[in-house]
């Protein structure tokens, strides 16, 4: 039997809510073992001077616990 823990974190791109998906799990993968999906819970931009300056994604990741 597995136990799983989730997480929830925030990424940020420049270019694309893909980018920034992408930088996020990459990034949560350093540092949470054993990671295994993610829900993308919530995506928004970021204006500035009537231009989207940043593109931002609120995810849950989810990881399986080690013994």
């Amino acid at each position: 039997m597995s136990v799983a823990r989730v997480t929830e974190i925030t990424a940020s791109s420049k270019k694309s809510f893909q980018d920034a998906i992408e930088k996020g799990i990459s990034r949560a993968a350093k540092t949470l073992k054993n990671v295994q999906g993610a829900w993308i819970q919530e995506q928004k931009v970021v204006v500035e001077d009537g231009q989207i300056a940043a593109y931002r994604v609120n995810k849950k990741v989810t990881f399986i616990l080690t013994d």
